[in-house]
């Protein structure tokens, strides 16, 4: 492989202008935004109506992942604008607020199960997708970087303040997220045979509802051949998220080059 390409996804927060309360305009939104813009970036609904998802196009290298975050940021901002809003990169609510759910049947049944779980999350992620050559190598990246997920979160923290209090965390957003069952981060698997069979029990268990609630800090993307590193915090500066995104993708570089060497995890 030469250069692997890598794109993230960031969860923004909608907020009334002039208040800077959350605001409830996620689906509206996406509603009157529903083709990708000329650059590639598409705006897209989240959980809950309050947020909004930014799909970025892949990038190959630091400083395109700069231009393509900041012009995906200004394109969720002037949607929110024209309704008097503003979205913003921060992780958690950082003030009170009775989140409202955007009305998607998957949602009310994820929101159904989660109960209290469910209305607590109002948390924006940093999802980073970087390509592989394989789901084999795939698998192999997960198992040599997952020593460096913890890393990664505490770079990405952006998330200390929640429903009007200062929680003591640097990334209270991963305390609400880990609340969810399949989260976290996952044990050594070995081939993709061990990683397909752990999703398989997961979902056989009937407490995911389906593999996209396979919330690992980090797994194989089921619609594209990436690994989809998702512990992060969506960070203020675009800057910042930029590095960590080249950061990640060097990681799973590394990783790749270990395992062809026949390096073991660590």
């Amino acid at each position: 492989m030469g250069v692997r390409t890598f794109g993230v996804e960031e969860e923004l927060l909608l907020i009334e202008a002039s208040s800077l309360q959350p605001m409830p305009v996620g689906q509206y939104l996406v509603d009157h935004h529903r083709q990708p813009a000329a650059t590639g970036h598409r705006l897209a609904v989240e959980f809950q109506q309050e947020q909004l998802e930014v799909t970025h196009p892949p990038c190959t290298t630091l400083s395109e992942q700069l231009d393509t975050i900041r012009a995906g940021r200004a394109l969720a901002d002037a949607a929110a604008r024209e309704v008097g809003g503003r979205a913003v990169a921060v992780a958690t609510a950082p003030v009170p607020v009775d989140t409202h759910l955007v009305p998607e049947h998957r949602f009310e049944q994820i929101a159904a199960r989660g109960a209290i779980t469910a209305r607590h999350q109002l948390t924006g992620g940093f999802h980073v997708h970087v390509q592989t050559d394989s789901r084999e190598e795939g698998v192999a990246i997960l198992d040599r970087m997952r020593m460096w997920l913890p890393v990664l979160l505490a770079l990405s923290s952006n998330s200390p303040y929640w429903n009007g209090t200062d929680t003591g965390f640097h990334s209270y957003r991963y305390q609400l997220w880990s609340q969810w069952p399949a989260t976290g981060p996952t044990d050594v698997f070995g081939s993709t045979h061990a990683y397909d069979r752990h999703c398989e029990q997961l979902l056989a268990s009937g407490v995911p509802l389906d593999a996209g609630m396979l919330y690992f800090d980090a797994r194989l993307s089921d619609h594209q051949p990436t690994v989809e590193i998702r512990v992060t915090d969506v960070c203020w500066d675009p800057e910042h998220a930029a590095v960590l995104a080249t950061l990640i993708r060097a990681l799973v570089e590394t990783s790749a080059r270990r395992w062809r060497a026949g390096h073991p995890p660590a």
